[in-house]
């Protein structure tokens, strides 16, 4: 990248405490300085994987090994943990009874019983008289009975079992080895945030509260790596929050045993059992045990974080609300990988491919995972903070800014729905604080921000070293290699990428390397998309301006335009990003600054106020033009790309989104208003995308995954532009069409026409496109894009009609056989 004016932050930057390594039983601390590793070093890592391969060669080694850990010797016997007491016999009998006598659980059941015997006795079928009140007396007895069965089966399939020591040593012993093989450097922390976890555990025993830990969920490992440091370091093992699709034979009892409990995917309107997990979350923060759970909910496909589920989240935070828990400890955790083992499974799930069913063998032999090196896992701890604490502050916020709000009355339901986003996005805003961006990261990053085909070696050293300086400006963190040299590092990276991802040209005057899987790479770039998100708003809305060619002068944008545009995109991609909590106008302000400072734009002002404190309280009273600077066009436009190149498919995606719209205009054959099964709509957006890539009118594959399509959907819905028709049965898909003020007329051949809101909306988007060779036709594209939307989209309708006649023939003909009994019973 070009050489940019160097920031305080790059000129001093702050000393990271020194890591722990954690690599088999083996704790290594390195320290600030880069030390290069001594053959001794080198070969006591290898012997981790050669001493396993001893296993085999020599049985008692191996029965040794495995005993001290069975046993317990030394920190393995995991005997005075920090917390509350776990792994004894008779814990889950415990905990099973207190969950089944808490007082929810006991209303819940008898408000069920009550309405069951309601709806009987209006049915008439307790019995007439004086015996009616005793029937229903004895009625509701056996409902409760019956309730409390099936309390009793759902409670124990769902709560963790931390019964067996020796189970426990073992399995730390079993999941060590098997993860070691993998990620052969180890697991990295932070031996600061560690010392500082450990503390606040120690005073949260004391105090009896429960530590909930909520790291963001990028693979299955990221329910080991937590585990094993909590082992390692002498805390109690937290109980995790798992879907049940892991409940899988030997796997899933082997994890109920090591801190699982398994709760439905979906809850639906089942009372009961949303109330049983409530209570169940209630009795671990009652007793100060510890849990984790995942803020995004399932695992993140695309690299970068998921929007906040809030289904766990709102149990915790209804605890605490309602009094029947004083506080909770919550501590944000970021897991990074080198590499991702599912990342080939989840580039097939985004391109449409249904999920497979999760199963053990492909669980063990993801990729061959027991044979691969896949570099390290860093695991960084956000510092601890009070949930109860928490409240109060957001309480008082809202109270002082809208003091006759209904926001004000902590009870509404609207003041409770506002904490909870709260809540979520100050979770994932503290990952993202304490997140560390690999090596990996770093040159999937470099590789698709690139206008080239590939880099040479020196110039792909130049541009990592850019970016890293860059997130460390930006207050990110780099992987923990101190002042190891850059092309070391970028060697590993690229050892562990291997060349499935990365391919390499040896036979040039330099060693060229480029993309070969750009899609899956792109899940290494979305890791640091975070940081620069608003840099790559603002140059994309920039963009608008520069694509148009000509002068400078012809290129600069105003204020205005600039802040219009910014606002728009910001909009757009509100599902997709965590936004700086500050507001658009003083974010904007701040990253105009940055970036005039970086030598990426000059800014023209008016009326510049002599008091510099003012000039950055009211910035937008005297920008008046922001235009690319004299040495940015010099040196080719390489940062304001490198900005635009990380945004560039997501507008892509979100443009194809809106584009697939069309494909909901009804043709002239059918009338307005019939609907369509959302998920095949979905689906034939996807389709047109792969269409339109291979046309040379999409310029990113990745546009077509079906996670951001998805966002693109629910953000239509959101505003209106799609009307969405809900169903609660799975054998009845939901249903869309597009909102009649939102849909294109055809003119008198039939043919969409290019105007209107839906077409402003998609023209909006299309402003900020990346500008290709097969694009600067204008009116072409478009007639092309929409004739193929409309050629999609026809299909799509007649699918949907023949699946409607069929369901009306198929109900004409139970009528007709409903109708023949009938006059059968009549004549008899």
């Amino acid at each position: 990248m070009a050489k940019t004016t160097a920031t305080k932050a790059d000129a001093s930057p702050q000393p990271s405490a020194p890591d722990l390594d954690i690599l088999g039983d083996q704790v290594t601390i390195h320290p600030g300085g880069y030390v290069e590793p001594s053959p001794q070093n080198e070969a006591s890592e290898r012997n981790l994987v050669e001493h396993m391969a001893r296993f085999r060669e020599s049985p008692l080694d191996f029965l040794r090994e495995v005993s001290l850990h069975v046993s317990g010797s030394g920190w393995r016997a995991y005997d005075e943990v920090i917390g509350q007491p776990i792994y004894y016999s008779g814990f889950s009998e415990m905990m099973k009874a207190a969950v089944l006598q808490t007082p929810m659980l006991q209303h819940r059941i008898q408000e069920l019983a009550d309405r069951r015997v309601g709806v009987e006795e209006q049915q008439g079928l307790l019995g007439p008289g004086l015996d009616k009140e005793k029937a229903k007396k004895s009625r509701k007895a056996e409902i409760e009975t019956s309730l409390q069965e099936v309390a009793k089966k759902l409670t124990d399939g769902m709560i963790c079992k931390f019964e067996s020591k020796r189970f426990i040593r073992g399995a730390y012993y079993l999941c060590t080895q098997l993860l070691t093989r993998a990620y052969h450097q180890g697991i990295h922390v932070s031996s600061e945030e560690v010392l500082r976890l450990r503390s606040v555990a120690e005073t949260a025993a004391k105090k009896r509260q429960s530590i909930v830990f909520l790291p963001c969920h990028r693979s299955h490992v990221d329910y080991v790596s937590l585990q094993l440091i909590c082992y390692r370091l002498g805390i109690a093992l937290p109980t995790v929050v798992a879907g049940d699709n892991l409940k899988m034979p030997v796997l899933g009892a082997f994890l109920q045993n090591a801190g699982a409990m398994w709760i439905r995917r979906s809850f639906g309107n089942d009372a009961l059992y949303t109330t049983l997990v409530q209570s169940y979350i209630d009795t671990l923060l009652q007793n100060g045990f510890n849990i984790e759970c995942f803020i995004e909910g399932g695992r993140s496909r695309t690299g970068k974080l998921l929007s906040p589920k809030f289904g766990i989240l709102s149990f915790l935070l209804d605890s605490v609300l309602s009094g029947r828990v004083e506080d909770a400890i919550i501590c944000p955790v970021s897991t990074q990988y080198d590499k991702v083992i599912e990342t080939e499974s989840y580039i097939s799930e985004l391109l449409g491919q249904p999920k497979p069913q999760e199963n053990l063998k492909d669980f063990l032999s993801a990729s061959s995972v027991l044979s691969l090196k896949l570099g390290r896992v860093d695991v960084r701890f956000h510092e601890p903070w009070s949930l109860r604490t928490f409240i109060t502050e957001q309480r008082a916020r809202v109270s002082d800014a809208r003091p006759s709000s209904a926001l004000s009355d902590p009870l509404s339901p609207e003041s409770r729905v506002r904490l909870l986003r709260t809540l979520g996005y100050k979770v994932l805003s503290d990952i993202n604080a304490v997140s560390v961006v690999m090596p990996t990261a770093l040159i999937g990053t470099v590789l698709l921000t690139l206008r080239g085909r590939g880099v040479g070696k020196s110039e792909l050293i130049r541009r990592v070293e850019w970016l890293s300086a860059r997130v460390r400006a930006k207050g990110g963190r780099v992987a923990h290699f101190a002042g190891a040299p850059t092309s070391t590092i970028i060697e590993r990276g690229l050892d562990v990428l291997g060349p499935g991802l990365v391919g390499t040209i040896d036979d040039l005057p330099e060693t060229t390397y480029f993309a070969v899987d750009r899609f899956q790479l792109s899940f290494y770039r979305n890791m640091t998309i975070h940081l620069f998100i608003s840099e790559a708003l603002v140059c994309a809305a920039m963009y608008t301006k520069v694509k148009q060619g000509g002068g400078p002068a012809n290129q600069r944008i105003s204020f205005d335009e600039l802040y219009e545009q910014v606002q728009f995109l910001s909009f757009i991609f509100r599902g997709e990003f965590i936004y700086p909590t500050a507001g658009l106008l003083p974010n904007l302000h701040r990253t105009l600054l940055g970036l005039e400072s970086d030598g990426v734009i000059t800014l023209t002002r008016s009326q510049l106020p002599n008091d510099r404190d003012k000039l950055l309280e009211s910035e937008a009273h005297y920008i008046s033009f922001v235009e690319l600077s004299s040495v940015e066009r010099q040196n080719g436009r390489e940062n304001f790309d490198f900005y635009n190149f990380l945004l560039w498919p997501f507008i892509e995606s979100t443009w194809l989104g809106a584009v697939a719209l069309m494909c909901l205009t009804p043709p002239s054959s059918i009338q307005s208003g019939t609907w369509l099964d959302i998920r095949r709509t979905q689906e034939t957006a996807q389709l047109l995308g792969k269409t339109l890539y291979h046309q040379g009118d999409l310029s990113y594959f990745e546009a077509v995954n079906k996670e951001t399509l998805k966002n693109a959907f629910q953000l239509f819905e959101e505003e209106g532009i799609i009307l969405v028709r809900k169903s609660s049965s799975k054998n009845v898909p939901s249903a869309v069409r597009l909102a009649p003020e939102w849909a294109p007329r055809r003119d008198e051949r039939g043919m969409i026409v290019a105007e209107g809101k839906l077409w402003d909306f998609i023209e909006k988007i299309a402003k900020s496109r990346r500008e290709g060779k097969n694009r600067r036709d204008g009116a072409t594209v478009s007639t092309r894009v929409l004739r193929l939307a409309d050629l999609v989209g026809k299909g799509l309708f007649k699918s949907a009609v023949v699946e409607r006649d069929g369901q009306v023939g198929a109900e004409q003909s139970r009528r007709g056989r409903r109708k023949g009994k009938g006059n059968e019973r009549a004549m008899l």
